[in-house]
This record gives C-alpha cells, structure tokens and sequence, in this order.
C-alpha cells in the first residue's frame, strides 16, 4: 500500500469527490422537480398527454445513460447555430452542464415512474373521503394523497440516488473531472492501479453513508406506522 500515493493525490481525489456531489445532487433535485408533471401526465387518461410522458420515460429508462450523453455533448455541436439563436449554446458547449441536463432527464424518468407507483398505490378510499369531506381535487392530492405517497417511495428514492452516485462515473469520458475522472488522472501518470482501489472506496463511502442516513430518515418519518401496527 504506496501511501505516498495517496498523500499526493488525495487531495485531487478529493476535489473530485465534491464535483461528483455537485453532479449528482443538483441532477436529483432538478429531476425531482421535473417528475412530478411527467408522473401526473402518466396518470393522465388523455392518451396524447400519457403517449408524450410515456415515450419519455421508455426513452430515458430504455437506453444506456453513456449513450444519452454521447447524443448531447457531441450532437449538441451539429446544431451551435441553432443553440446559439436560442441563446442557449453557452450551457451545451460546457460538459458539466451537459452531464447534468442528461443526468437531470435520465434520473427525472425514474424518479417519475416511482412517484407514479407510488400515487396509485394509496388507497382510492382516500381521494373518497377528501371528497366527501367537500376537498377539491388538486387541495386533496397535495395535502393528502401526496404525503402518502413520498412516505411510501422513500426506499426506491434512495436507490435511485445511489444508482445515480455510481452511474456519474462516466461523467468522466467528456473530459469532467469528477471523482473518476480524477483517478483516471492520477492513474495516467503513475501507472499504479492503487488510485483505482482508493476512488472504489471513496464511492463506497459516499453510498454506504447515504444508505445508513436514508434508513434513519425512513424509520423516522415511518415510526407512526410501526406504532399503529404494533398495537
């Protein structure tokens, strides 16, 4: 064990640690912002506005995430004229803004299908008893039926996040120095297949501590439950 090694270039392992943080949790709140229209338009009875939100998510879920942002970075240089007319070309032309829009579309169709599961998964005698209580239909879904439902989709929410720690690796094949792209780094000029073995542990870190914090926020928010099936 070469701790010499570690000692210079732990620091930069480090510092790619926190680009991989940056990536993964500003894709999963962005995500979650953008799943909630795409869940509510999967449990639309329009079959155009369900086709749309459908095609989306079989899209994003059925082709590898390294495939969707191969498409963007690259292809997103075949259409600068048109980026630029859309004064957006600033955000396509950087690869951490890329990684994230496609980080943001990929884990927006999982946690949409999740959330979907999870709404038509609370009983409909609730939507029943809101209504004769004289609830309108959006007051009872945001107050009632949502609360419900982000309780019970806790536990896929914390998968998807520790699938999206593991799957930011390859954030580092367009040139984003995130924690794999950091060992790649350090691997290329010393040969020395330790810097490996001390990223591999690094991202066990991150997961095992996201895993231990998600189950204690889970048992928390869960523990009136356990009480009542207790009694």
């Amino acid at each position: 064990m070469d701790f010499d090694l570690l000692i210079k270039y732990g620091p930069k392992l480090l510092s790619g640690l926190l680009v991989t943080l940056q990536l993964v949790s500003t894709s999963i709140v962005l995500g979650a912002i953008i799943s909630l229209p795409i869940a509510l338009m999967r449990l639309s009875k329009n079959r155009i506005i369900n086709g749309i939100a459908y095609s989306y998510v079989y899209f994003f879920r059925g082709s590898p995430l390294l495939a969707q942002l191969f498409l963007i970075y690259y292809g997103a240089g075949q259409m600068r004229p048109l980026l630029q007319d859309m004064g957006i070309w600033w955000m396509f032309r950087e690869a951490y803004y890329c990684a994230i829009f496609v980080f943001t579309l990929n884990t927006a169709a999982y946690q949409a299908e999740i959330l979907r599961g999870s709404i038509q998964s609370v009983d409909k005698g609730q939507w029943e008893a809101a209504q004769t209580m004289g609830m309108k239909y959006w007051p009872t879904f945001f107050k009632i039926i949502m609360p419900q439902a982000l309780i019970s989709s806790l536990r896929p929410y914390g998968n998807e996040i520790i699938l999206m720690i593991k799957g930011s690796a390859i954030a580092s094949v367009v040139t984003i120095f995130d924690l794999m792209g950091e060992t790649k780094l350090a691997f290329s000029r010393t040969f020395d297949f330790q810097v490996f073995l001390w990223a591999a542990v690094l991202y066990l870190v991150m997961v095992e501590t996201l895993r231990i914090t998600w189950e204690k926020m889970e048992r928390r928010l869960t523990r009136h439950l356990r009480q009542v099936s207790d009694q």
